[in-house]
């Protein structure tokens, strides 16, 4: 069957860890065509459908480099494939949400778009946690500065982040001398222009950041810890944390098969949810990654396991 990624540049795929790359891998062993699209070439025109006006299909060179070769190149209505898969790397800005509206029309028209388009923009991955208040620890959504100095005040060891950052990009952890508080937030809500999150600061980090991976409602066995390096806070691997799988612990797991039949009745297939010690801190859906560390580390085949529930959906 044809699958289409709509994905960021193919050149720019670092495949000895990219999961986009490992789903369309384990996709192609399987006889699926595999097509590539970037958000930018999706188009629509009143009276047809919307297309990929730059579709490529590829095929996978088994090599480190030059890892695709592309064997055509042109339109393809998404309604035309068998599957969609959205994969565009956050952040979440305008142009991804104006990108899941063109999705969604192509959903009217009869194509299948994982993960689904509507519940990519009712879940923002930092705002997404505010359903589950049983599973995170203590958090603040504001844009007053005055609401995050009585937070400090009182949890004295904050963490201070964007709600449309990534791969730690912006996260800001503040002490309990308070040193740089005032400097801090008005970087991140512009003057009371924007919204940022607060958190406690959970001491746990410093035995990793998890993802565990959530697709179609059953947890992936294994999660990946990211731990923070030297005197960083952050433990992100785009910032530089090391990435550890490990078996999911019981509470992982409690928070995994909470969350997941939920989520994935709202049609997303694939969702990484960020767990520090025993709290939730952030539900990933929109390009969740780990696939490649984990089988690496762990023999478990994440990127089967996937595309095996891909299968099932469109049965």
């Amino acid at each position: 069957m044809t699958l289409l990624f709509v994905a960021d540049p193919l050149e720019s795929f670092k495949t000895h860890k990219d999961t986009t790359f490992a789903m369309m891998r384990e996709a192609a062993s399987r006889g699926h065509h595999v097509w590539a699209c970037e958000p930018a070439d999706l188009v629509w025109v009143r009276g047809a459908r919307v297309v990929a006006r730059r579709a490529r299909a590829i095929t996978l060179t088994g090599q480190a480099e030059r890892w695709f070769e592309v064997a055509a190149e042109g339109e393809l209505a998404l309604a035309d494939t068998r599957a969609v898969i959205m994969r565009k790397d956050p952040p979440f800005d305008s142009e991804y949400f104006y990108a899941t509206h063109l999705l969604g029309q192509a959903e009217r028209e009869g194509a299948r778009v994982f993960n689904k388009p509507a519940a990519l923009r009712d879940h923002p991955e930092k705002l997404a946690i505010l359903e589950f208040p049983q599973f995170i620890g203590p958090t603040l959504v504001t844009r007053s500065a005055e609401a995050v100095r009585a937070f400090h005040a009182e949890h004295q060891d904050i963490i201070l982040k964007p709600l449309d950052g990534m791969g730690g990009m912006g996260i800001f952890r503040v002490g309990p001398d308070g040193l740089n508080l005032g400097s801090i937030v008005e970087t991140l809500n512009q003057d009371g222009a924007q919204s940022l999150m607060v958190q406690k600061y959970l001491p746990e980090i410093v035995h990793g950041d998890k993802r565990v991976l959530v697709i179609d409602g059953e947890p992936v066995p294994f999660c990946l810890a990211r731990i923070p390096q030297g005197s960083e806070i952050r433990g992100n691997l785009a910032a530089g944390g090391k990435g550890v799988a490990q078996p999911l612990s019981p509470r992982d797991r409690e928070i995994a098969t909470a969350l997941g039949p939920i989520l994935a009745a709202r049609g997303l297939l694939l969702v990484g949810l960020d767990v520090i010690g025993d709290s939730l801190t952030e539900i990933n859906v929109t390009s969740p990654t780990c696939f490649q560390e984990i089988t690496q580390q762990t023999g478990f085949d994440v990127a089967k396991r996937f595309i095996d529930a891909l299968e099932a959906r469109l049965k």
